[in-house]
């Protein structure tokens, strides 16, 4: 992408109620916009970010056996008065009631809805098991909205729920599951701490919370549960096994705020001038800097290293702005991006520097040999 032709607007001042790093770098990068109290607009490379981190994400969650559906966020409150549940997240769930007068509601999670979707197909032992998971929003109407997207009204969450016929079907479920989230991680960049946590009102028998180390004190950004048959037993998923007898699924979900780790990573990844990306999710990868825009040589020889780095599928932002160098810096700090490429005076030798942002290394290269540089740094990030 080309700087001129993208909708990327920085800020050197923070919004006035900034709480967090996460949530200060966000505004001044021009990744989100804010609407009102808890909700938020990403804007285009903020809304990258996100999808590099649902990639992930997906990939994990597909290795380890699940599959992927979509469930509505609009929910009626008859499934949660069956599942007795009804009432008990308060006033941070959204209710109200449409046209026909029954009470529905903004779905805050989903174990009722992918309940009522498996006690339908589900009869046989034969069915068994099965782990579903969406990447979905969902709605809880914070009493205090805070800390930008880490504690928002409307988040990005992928939600997965496990139906196996035994206790040590559940468990295995439950260690696959643990580990494909170490892996989401770690891929990531992110260190987490795992902890023993109340289940609250998800419900089930044991849980662990997945805590991402940074500045802020709150970013829990996933969470594990064995729900036993609470679920089961309530809303009727049983299976027939092999001698005839009926018995109830025994359950686990698994949720991630996939919003949330955008933000947490943001948190144990900066510095005092911006953000520091992993190459993992980083928006861009690689920016080309011509620190002047009136020098036809060096626009000249910045599009084809452009169209060229294009060409080998690396995602690159080419600042072809009327600005000067040092904004341009600034601005590829802020934003984070991971390989800075700048044409400046070396290029009488025929060289660029390329920075690292993140160990702040400088190497100069010859422009023929820059993607091949690039090629190799990538294969073995910092």
């Amino acid at each position: 992408m080309k700087w001129t032709c993208s909708f990327i607007f920085t800020s050197r001042k923070p919004p006035a109620d900034a709480e967090t790093v996460s949530q200060k770098l966000m505004h001044q990068a021009g990744m989100i916009d804010k609407l009102v109290s808890g909700v938020y607009s990403y804007l285009p490379h903020g809304l990258k970010v996100l999808q590099k981190v649902s990639d992930i994400i997906r990939e994990e969650m597909n290795k380890s056996g699940a599959i992927e559906i979509l469930m509505p966020a609009l929910q009626p409150a008859s499934l949660w008065k069956e599942s007795k549940r009804y009432g008990k997240m308060g006033k941070d769930m959204i209710v109200f009631k449409d046209r026909h007068n029954r009470e529905m509601l903004l779905g805050p999670t989903h174990e009722e809805v992918v309940s009522d979707i498996v006690r339908k197909y589900v009869k046989s032992w034969k069915n068994l098991p099965v782990m579903l998971y969406q990447i979905q929003t969902k709605y809880r109407d914070e009493i205090r909205p805070r800390f930008g997207i880490i504690r928002s009204r409307e988040f990005l969450m992928k939600d997965c729920y496990s139906f196996d016929r035994t206790d040590l079907e559940s468990e295995q479920s439950y260690f696959k599951m643990k580990q494909a989230y170490i892996k989401i991680f770690e891929r990531c960049g992110l260190a987490v701490t795992i902890q023993t946590a109340d289940s609250g009102v998800i419900g089930g028998k044991f849980s662990e919370e997945f805590v991402a180390t940074g500045d802020c004190a709150e970013l829990e950004i996933g969470h594990i549960f064995k729900l036993g048959t609470d679920y089961s037993e309530k809303l009727h998923i049983v299976y027939v096994d092999k001698d005839g007898n009926e018995k109830p699924a025994v359950m686990g979900c698994y949720g991630i705020g996939v919003s949330r780790i955008v933000a947490a990573i943001i948190e144990g990844n900066h510095d005092e001038k911006g953000i520091i990306w992993p190459v993992s999710v980083a928006p861009f990868i690689v920016t080309i800097i011509p620190v002047n825009m009136s020098d036809s040589n060096m626009v000249e020889i910045a599009n084809k290293m452009y169209d060229e780095l294009q060409s080998a599928r690396i995602d690159i932002l080419l600042d072809d702005r009327e600005e000067s160098a040092g904004v341009k810096f600034a601005d590829a700090d802020l934003i984070g991006i991971p390989y800075r490429i700048i044409l400046g005076r070396k290029l009488s030798e025929g060289k660029v520097e390329i920075l690292e942002r993140k160990t702040k290394k400088s190497h100069d290269i010859a422009i023929e040999n820059v993607k091949q540089f690039l090629i190799s740094a990538l294969k073995n990030p910092a």
